[in-house]
């Protein structure tokens, strides 16, 4: 199989699973950590009262209440049905949109965007245009605020040996998970800052946050430019 079509076997399966399991996600799990917290609040910060965030990918919604508590508006976007429609049940006033991160094309609308516990699903040939598509919905000198996941070299290792080994198109830092067809894809630290970097943003601070297994390192970034 080319690499093109594995990749967009991988994306359809992604989006599968999480519009299955939209309806029970949050059903004793929180994805949202007191780190998250923090982040999310420091974006905020940066987003004039009434002015607009985009979240995207949404997911259910974790991160509405607090936007709007915080007496800014949100719009959030996401490629699972599933996921939009347990989004829309918590906060129905919330405008929601079904799209990805690869096709959203908004234009200058936002004073901050979030994109939290997702760019994991986005290969590395897409990261520069994902980049851009985040870049171009902000206003001059807006925020965003990115979760980079991170897992241990070796379970990166031992993905690249068994896909050598099964002849699959994957590259180095590429994980797939077998029994649902999922896929990470793991960037190293430098890799991400020039992607950022390429794309238009400026570093405004960075934390890790060590969790079981994996972690993901929290980053605010301004954009440059007009």
């Amino acid at each position: 199989m080319d690499r093109r079509s594995w990749l967009a076997e991988r994306r359809a399966a992604v989006e599968l699973d999480y519009t299955k399991d939209g309806p029970t996600y949050d059903v004793g799990y929180d994805p949202v950590t007191p780190v998250h917290r923090r982040w999310v609040g420091r974006l905020v910060d940066t987003v004039p009262e009434g002015g607009w965030i985009l979240d995207v990918p949404c997911g259910t919604g974790p991160y509405f209440s607090a936007v709007l508590a915080a007496g800014r508006n949100v719009v959030g976007a996401d490629q699972s049905a599933g996921m939009l429609e347990a989004a829309t049940a918590k906060c129905p006033a919330v405008r929601t949109e079904k799209i990805g991160l690869q096709e959203i094309a908004f234009n200058a609308e936002f004073d901050g965007v979030m994109c939290v516990d997702s760019m994991e699903h986005v290969p590395p040939e897409e990261w520069p245009l994902v980049l851009r598509n985040l870049r171009r919905a902000l206003m001059p000198g807006g925020h965003l605020y990115l979760t980079v996941e991170e897992t241990d070299p070796e379970h990166i290792e031992a993905a690249d040996a068994e896909a050598r080994r099964a002849g699959t198109p994957a590259v180095f830092g590429e994980v797939t998970t077998p029994e649902t067809g999922g896929y990470h894809f793991y960037p190293d630290r430098d890799r991400v800052r020039r992607w950022l970097a390429e794309g238009g943003f400026e570093p405004v601070g960075e934390e890790f946050e060590q969790l079981d297994g994996y972690g993901y390192h929290h980053r605010l970034v301004r954009a440059t430019g007009s």
